[in-house]
Order: C-alpha cells, then sequence, then structure tokens
C-alpha cells in the first residue's frame, strides 16, 4: 500500500492545490493528513493563498482516500464543515516490521512519548520541519509543512511504500529516504 504523509496545510488552498497535483502524480492508495488543516493559528502568519473554504472544497472529493489526526489548530468546528474524521488524536499503521504511531506531535512527540516498543515510528507533524531521528528505541519522522516550513525546509510530504519512506518537495523531488 502506497500512503502519502503530508501536516500543516494550514488553511492554503494555494498549497493544497500543490499537494493535490503531488497526489494525483503519485496514486496514492491512502493520504495521511497530521492535523492542522484549515486554521493558520495564531503562532503563523497566514500563508500564501489563505482560504480555508477553497481547501475543503479541494480535500472533500478525497475523502474515501484520506486518513487525519487532529493538530493544535483543529477544532470542532473543522469537523462539522469536513466530510471525513480529523479528531483522532493519533493513528496506529502497522507495516509489517513495526508500529507507526502517527500524530500531530503537540501531545506526543520526542519530548512525550507515547507506547512504543523497540523498532517503532513516531510520526508526527506541527513543527514544520522535516525530520529523521534514529533513537535507541525508536524512529522519530516529520514530513515538515506542506504550507509554512520552518528553519529553510521545503514544502513537502512524505511518501510510505514498501517499508520506505521518501521525504519530498511539492515538485516531486525526492531529497531523503529511510528503509525500514
Amino acid at each position: 500500500m502506497k500512503i502519502l504523509i503530508a501536516s500543516d496545510i494550514h488553511g492554503s488552498a494555494y498549497y493544497c492545490e500543490k499537494l493535490m497535483s503531488a497526489i494525483e502524480r503519485e496514486n496514492p492508495d491512502k493520504i495521511l493528513l497530521l492535523g492542522d488543516i484549515l486554521y493558520h493559528g495564531p503562532r503563523n502568519d497566514l500563508p500564501k493563498g489563505y482560504a480555508p473554504k477553497e481547501v475543503i472544497a479541494i480535500l472533500s472529493p478525497l475523502k474515501d482516500k484520506l486518513l487525519c489526526v487532529r493538530g493544535n489548530c483543529d477544532t470542532e468546528v473543522d469537523q462539522m464543515v469536513l466530510p471525513f474524521p480529523v479528531l483522532a488524536e493519533y493513528a496506529y499503521l502497522y507495516s509489517g516490521k513495526c508500529c507507526i504511531f502517527a500524530t500531530h506531535g503537540h501531545i506526543f512527540n520526542e519530548d512525550n512519548l507515547p507506547p512504543l516498543s523497540k523498532g517503532d515510528v513516531l510520526l508526527n507533524g506541527h513543527t514544520h520541519i522535516p525530520a529523521l531521528r534514529e533513537h535507541e528505541d525508536y524512529i522519530y519522522m516529520n514530513p515538515g509543512s506542506v504550507s509554512i516550513p520552518k528553519e529553510n525546509s521545503e514544502h513537502s510530504y512524505m511518501i510510505f511504500e514498501d517499508s520506505e519512506f521518501l521525504w519530498k518537495n511539492l515538485d516531486g523531488e525526492v531529497y531523503k529516504t529511510y528503509t525500514l
């Protein structure tokens, strides 16, 4: 199964359209959004093309492919306007080799670990910084941000397929890989 993983759209229709182009190019079986879908949050400047209603219209046709976890900017009001579930704090994915604990990152993160077994993956968004860190007992990964990347990182997403993770910019160029 091929999964496209993205985080932190923050209401940017401009970057959501670019993500849609990536989705069309990648043709994933599922799309995992790691939160902060519609609202930009008080700590961030408005992203380019801020138009949450347009983001709703862009993502809604994909409702059968979307898996989502709640970000710190996602609310019950967002759930009322989105036709797919967005309020789960975390999701478990199983790769056959390990468990992937997917969450936004504002609750469970490298400083506050969820229950993990040795070799599991902690997958977060929230920081807007792509990351891959191998710890003694687990692996930490972050796809970065679709709309508001930080620390000079690129607008990015990840692909997970056949035990391999690929970090890509929105143009589809691979800039980091990891195999479980």
